[in-house]
């Protein structure tokens, strides 16, 4: 069984999806077609990958819908609840970039919008997927660590003012809020994947670089329920270009760093009374990616169609998307208002999501 994808949006991630699903790069998946409201984008797109682009998924799904089974919504976050109702209508299957949305009653919404129309919602949180985290998950899960006591994210990338002004909703509350939102979202997703349930958040942001009325600097303290600290930092300000996505994990028994500007490269994986891992050892569970993306995403789809034909559970459904969110607002509530929120919260503040600050 082969499964039949389209691409709604094609902007700049869109290449990504494209560049794997095209001319088979993923086993038992199917670049069908693309559709962009720009059509000169979708055109674009469409002609690079050999494949028909379309101007909506009205247009795409008028003559390709016996074909799809899946769609990935790949526009702006402040879109996505909106795009996955329009693809719910056709009844397909759904897979949501990250963030799946701006507000919990979105998320909400596409949880149950999916659930009545009996298709599956996968969001992409491909960093579970590089080698040397599923390599430190693994030693995770055997309880190598013991009782963990600090894990830490620092996202130090570049996004120089011409990436923000490519397009207009880029930078903005309402459609796709700053660094913890866009950038810091699966590190984030990582942190909570190690380190359990969140109770409470502290933090504070800046634009300290960028003209946009979102945060491009900022750090969190997150405590919990474990008793575990998890320490968020997350800029777009690093210049002159990126210079790491990384993660740490603190242990009773044994630490784990991965570094590289991808959450790619295994530097650190010791454990009490054993050996550590010989330099090829640890070359061999590395990566080695082009760009901060990652090779996450051919692992993440190949997972989505094993899913989807043998009837598996996803990694990453609606509600593991729903429950960073979460986080990432309560991060935002906590810079909004200078004081630590408890996990739980009533959405105040926080601007994301929202066309002005305070409304």
């Amino acid at each position: 069984m082969s499964i039949g994808i389209a691409l709604m949006g094609c902007g700049r991630i869109a290449a990504r999806h494209a560049g794997l699903l095209a001319h088979n790069g993923i086993a038992g998946a199917r670049l069908v077609a693309v559709c962009d409201p720009q059509g000169n984008r979708a055109e674009a797109c469409g002609e690079k990958y050999g494949i028909p682009a379309y101007k909506s998924l009205d247009e795409l799904m008028a003559v390709h819908a016996e074909e799809v089974d899946l769609v990935s919504v790949l526009t702006e976050s402040g879109n996505h609840a909106e795009h996955l109702r329009q693809v719910v209508q056709w009844k397909k299957h759904v897979l949501v970039e990250k963030p799946m949305a701006l507000t919990l009653p979105d998320a909400d919404d596409m949880i149950r919008l999916c659930d009545e129309a009996g298709v599956r919602l996968f969001l992409v949180k491909q960093n579970r997927f590089n080698r040397p985290v599923v390599a430190v998950r693994k030693a995770f899960e055997e309880g190598k660590f013991g009782k963990i006591t600090m894990g830490t994210v620092r996202v130090r990338w570049s996004r120089p003012q011409s990436y923000y002004d490519q397009d207009a909703w880029r930078g903005t509350w309402a459609m796709d809020g700053g660094v913890f939102a866009n950038q810091a979202s699966h590190h984030v997703d990582l942190l909570q994947y190690f380190l359990g349930d969140p109770v409470k958040v502290y933090a504070t942001t800046r634009t300290a670089l960028s003209k946009i009325e979102c945060e491009d600097t900022g750090v969190a303290v997150i405590e919990f329920a474990s008793g575990a600290i998890g320490i968020v930092e997350a800029t777009t300000a690093t210049r002159p270009s990126d210079l790491e996505g990384s993660l740490s994990l603190l242990g009773e028994k044994g630490c784990a760093v991965i570094g590289g500007f991808s959450v790619n490269r295994l530097e650190v994986l010791r454990f009490e009374g054993e050996r550590e891992l010989s330099p090829e050892a640890f070359a061999e569970i590395s990566d080695n990616p082009p760009d901060v993306y990652g090779f996450g995403h051919k692992t993440y789809y190949e997972s989505v169609v094993s899913a989807l034909t043998q009837g598996g559970a996803a990694l990453v459904d609606g509600l593991e998307g729903r429950k960073s969110l979460e986080l990432i607002l309560a991060i935002y509530e906590s810079a909004a208002t200078g004081q630590p929120v408890s996990m739980r919260f009533q959405q105040r503040m926080a601007p994301l999501g929202r066309t002005t600050q305070h409304g």
